[in-house]
C-alpha cells in the first residue's frame, strides 16, 4: 500500500544531532531516526512531508540560519545520497515517480524564521516548500498558536503569508493554530489542511480541532490528516493505553462528519516521545493498514493512504477550485 505522510521531523532531529554532538545521522539505517529511509520503504511511504522546525529556544536573529542549515541537510544527506529519493518541488512532480522512488517535499512547521520578511518565504518556496504552518504552539508575526493568544487570531503579516500562499499554490497548514486564528485562515486560505491533528471530540486537546473546525475545513475543501502521537489520541493520556484501535475511533469519526475523501496520515515521527506500541516508527504502517481493513473497504483505504491527497495535488497544480484564491465567509457559530 502506498501512503503519503504529511509531517515528520527528521530534519529537526538530524540537525540536533549534528549541532550537540557533531555526529551526522545517517537517513538510510539509523536507529535513532523513526522515519529512516530503509523504515519509509518497509512502511510503504510514496510520499514523505519533511518539516523545518525551529524550536522556541533558538533565538529569533538564529532561527533564518536554521532553516537554512535544515534545507541543506535535507539535499545533501538525504536526497544527494539516495537516489530513490526524488524531491518534489511542485505538486505535479508526484505524477514522475517511479516504481521504488519516494517523493520528498519540503514544509515549514512555524513561520518564525521568516519574521516579517517575505522575501524569505519566497526563498523558502524557491527552495520547494510547499506547506507553510503559520505557527508552531506559540504565538508569532503570523498569528496566535494553540498554546499562546496574545493577538485575537490572523495578524495582517499573517494574511499577507496566506496571500502569498494562495498565489504560490502553497498549501496553508492550520495544525498549530489557535481556534481564533483557525478560523481567521479558513477564511483567507485557498489551499488549506491539517498535517497532523486529530478529532477534539474524542480527546480534548488544544491541537486537535473540533467538529464545527472539521466540518468547516471539508466545506472549504480542505484535508485532516491524523496523526500518531498518543496524548492526541486517547484522552486518557497513558500511553501505554493507547493503541491502533484509538487512532481508527478518530478516522472513522472524521469519516462521519464528511471526510472519507478527505482525510489522510501524518505521524509526526521523530517529533515525538511517546508511541502507540504497534506504530512506533515508519516501518510499522502496515499494522494500522491492516486494522484500517477491518473497518473500511479496501478503496477507502487507498483513499486514506494516497488516493485522497493525490486527488488534492492534483487540484492545487492544476485546475481552480470553487473558491479560487478569493476569501469567503466562514460560519464560526
Amino acid at each position: 500500500m502506498k501512503i503519503i505522510d504529511t509531517h515528520c521531523d527528521v530534519l529537526y532531529k538530524m540537525q540536533l544531532a549534528k549541532r550537540k554532538r557533531n555526529k551526522i545521522l545517517d537517513f538510510n539505517t539509523s536507529v535513532a531516526l523513526e522515519a529512516n529511509l530503509q523504515r519509509l520503504k518497509k512502511g510503504g511511504i510514496y510520499i514523505q512531508f519533511f518539516a523545518l522546525f525551529l524550536p522556541p529556544n533558538v533565538p529569533d536573529d538564529a532561527k533564518w540560519e536554521w532553516a537554512l542549515e535544515q534545507i541543506d541537510l535535507f539535499k545533501t544527506e538525504i536526497v544527494q545520497k539516495h537516489p530513490e529519493i526524488k524531491r518534489l518541488r511542485r505538486w505535479s512532480d508526484a505524477a514522475n515517480l517511479k516504481e521504488g522512488e519516494i517523493g520528498a517535499v519540503l514544509s515549514l512547521e512555524g513561520a518564525e524564521a521568516i519574521g516579517k520578511d517575505l522575501d524569505k518565504l519566497y526563498k523558502l518556496h524557491q527552495e520547494g516548500v510547499l506547506s507553510v504552518g503559520l505557527t508552531w504552539n506559540k504565538a508569532n508575526a503570523c498569528a496566535d498558536g494553540a498554546a499562546e493568544e496574545i493577538h485575537g487570531g490572523l495578524t495582517d503579516f499573517g494574511r499577507e503569508v496566506v496571500r502569498f500562499n494562495n498565489e504560490h499554490r502553497i498549501l496553508t497548514d492550520v495544525s498549530h493554530l489557535s481556534d481564533t486564528s483557525f478560523w481567521d485562515v479558513l477564511e483567507e486560505a485557498a489551499y488549506v489542511f491539517a498535517s497532523h491533528s486529530n478529532a477534539r471530540s474524542i480527546c480534548d486537546h488544544p491541537r486537535n480541532l473540533f467538529d464545527l473546525q472539521i466540518s468547516a475545513l471539508l466545506e472549504k475543501g480542505g484535508h485532516i490528516h491524523v496523526t500518531f502521537y498518543p496524548p492526541f489520541i486517547n484522552q486518557t493520556y497513558e500511553v501505554e493505553k493507547t493503541t491502533i484501535h484509538h487512532l481508527i475511533e478518530h478516522v472513522k469519526h472524521i469519516c462521519d462528519l464528511g471526510g472519507k475523501e478527505q482525510i489522510g496520515f501524518g505521524s509526526d515521527f521523530d517529533g515525538i516521545d511517546l508511541y502507540i506500541e504497534e506504530l512506533c516508527n515508519a516501518s510499522y504502517y502496515p499494522n494500522l493498514i491492516n486494522e484500517l481493513y477491518h473497518h473500511f473497504s479496501r478503496e477507502e483505504v487507498e483513499n486514506f493512504c494516497h488516493r485522497n491527497f493525490l486527488r488534492f495535488m492534483k487540484r492545487m497544480e492544476g485546475e481552480e477550485h470553487e473558491t479560487g484564491h478569493r476569501a469567503h465567509s466562514i460560519d464560526r457559530s
